[in-house]
């Protein structure tokens, strides 16, 4: 999910922390955060990988933190699997102090950019993983949501990862595999879609592009 930051008296926090990179990294450049994560898995991994960093059992909507508590929070790549994002605004709002800053970063997974000889199956394969998720437009919805919060003057940008090596070929894998759970694609056409994009990576010819919005705002 993501992580809460504090510094001794009101930390940040990390809300979808995950397996706690983004904690850690933070740690280092002397802030005290707090990594939260609903997935007890997760949190595992996180105290192993990084034992001097604090993680807490917690959801996006119900924040173990008093209210005006942080001075930071920061969401990434999270909001999409939530089914309520507004709930984990609002909390969001309890939690952080006046001045506090909130910044909220995902993707878009209606708009990934594949190059590909078949077009419109691409566009087929990309557009059925939405239909899989809670929220999957959540990235461009966040100033929105922000706004709807009441936070005001919310700054977003969009920026596009470009990937041309075959280390995104697990993702276009987990794409394929879910226009076929979603009766998008039979697994014939899904596997020589995924056939294609093998050659394009030995060839040099491999290119995926991912957009993400960055929204921020000061409480």
């Amino acid at each position: 999910m993501g992580e809460v930051v504090r510094p001794v008296a009101a930390a940040p926090a990390g809300v979808g922390c995950g397996a706690g990179r983004a904690v850690a990294e933070l740690a280092e450049r002397g802030v005290h955060a707090v990594g939260v994560d609903p997935a007890p898995g997760m949190l595992a991994a996180a105290r192993e990988r990084w034992p001097r960093a604090e993680f807490r059992q917690a959801g996006a909507e119900s924040l173990p933190f008093p209210d005006g508590s942080l001075h930071g929070y920061r969401a990434d790549k999270v909001f999409h699997v939530l089914r309520e994002p507004a709930r984990a605004v609002t909390e969001a709002r309890r939690v952080l102090r006046p001045g506090g800053r909130i910044v909220l970063l995902g993707q878009d997974w209606d708009a990934i950019m594949i190059d590909s000889d078949d077009p419109v199956l691409t566009r087929t394969v990309v557009q059925a993983r939405p239909d899989l998720l809670n929220t999957p437009r959540a990235g461009r919805q966040c100033r929105g949501l922000l706004l709807a919060g009441g936070f005001e003057d919310v700054a977003v940008e969009a920026h596009t990862s470009v990937f041309t090596d075959s280390a995104m070929l697990s993702l276009l894998v987990r794409l394929a595999e879910s226009a076929c759970s979603g009766g998008a694609v039979d697994r014939d056409r899904a596997d020589a879609w995924l056939a294609e994009q093998r050659r394009r990576a030995e060839a040099g010819r491999f290119l995926v592009a991912v957009p993400f919005f960055v929204a921020s705002v000061t409480a």
